[in-house]
């Protein structure tokens, strides 16, 4: 048997394993599972900060403490995503097609999925973008973050299946997101799907994992429709 693939995508201060312990993927997914509104997938979660230390604090000489060092945001990570995903499929029994793939991220994490997805438009069919940073580095030269617009035009052009954006009310990040979804909805709404929240925090561990679990249903195929929000 084959499965869809979801690749779940962390934000700055976090790492690959940011969302299994601090934002109850697997409790979220098995219960999706079991409750029967999402078939069983497989998830990838990245490191993002290629920048960063790998096990931050951790060295030879003992445990010293950690250095934290802004995320390098020259564009390599998305830029060579397509290996991570060409290694997935080699090494696991996925649906290696664009309609069985599925790319979101918190913060940071929603930078990369926007950019991923825009930039390769023929590589995912569901995007989720969770209180994402929308704009980088204001000094970013790499080619996957020219030409916004133009590819994200590409990308509609398409059709993917959903793209989704969750933001809190009072988060930090909230007017990118609505001058984002103010030009999406301009030349692209009927694709995208939007879950507003009363607040900043509790992304782990508040309403806004109801969104993720909601979103990630979609993604199963075989769950209800997704009330829109906004």
């Amino acid at each position: 048997k084959r499965y869809p693939v979801f690749y779940l995508l962390h934000g700055m201060g976090g790492d690959e394993n940011a969302w299994s312990e601090l934002g109850r993927a697997t409790q979220i997914l098995d219960n999706l599972i079991a409750q029967g509104e999402m078939q069983p997938a497989i998830v990838v979660m990245t490191n993002g900060n290629s920048s960063q230390q790998a096990a931050p604090g951790e060295t030879s000489n003992n445990l010293v403490q950690p250095e934290f060092v802004l995320p390098n945001k020259g564009g390599d990570f998305e830029l060579h995503f397509p290996e991570i995903v060409e290694f997935i499929d080699k090494a696991y029994r996925t649906k290696a097609r664009k309609e069985s793939r599925a790319i979101a991220g918190l913060s940071m994490g929603g930078l990369h999925s926007l950019t991923i997805s825009k930039y390769f438009p023929d590589m995912f069919d569901y995007v989720g973008l969770f209180s994402a940073a929308i704009n980088p580095r204001d000094n970013a030269e790499s080619p996957v973050y020219q030409n916004f617009e133009d590819k994200l035009k590409v990308q509609f052009k398409k059709q993917p299946k959903l793209y989704w954006i969750g933001i809190g009310q009072t988060d930090f990040l909230y007017e990118e997101n609505a001058e984002f979804r103010k030009m999406l909805d301009e030349r692209f709404g009927m694709f995208v799907h939007y879950g507003l929240y009363s607040g900043f925090e509790g992304y782990y561990h508040g309403e806004k994992i109801k969104g993720c679990a909601e979103w990630i249903q979609r993604f199963g195929g075989i769950g209800r429709e997704q009330e829109v929000l906004v």
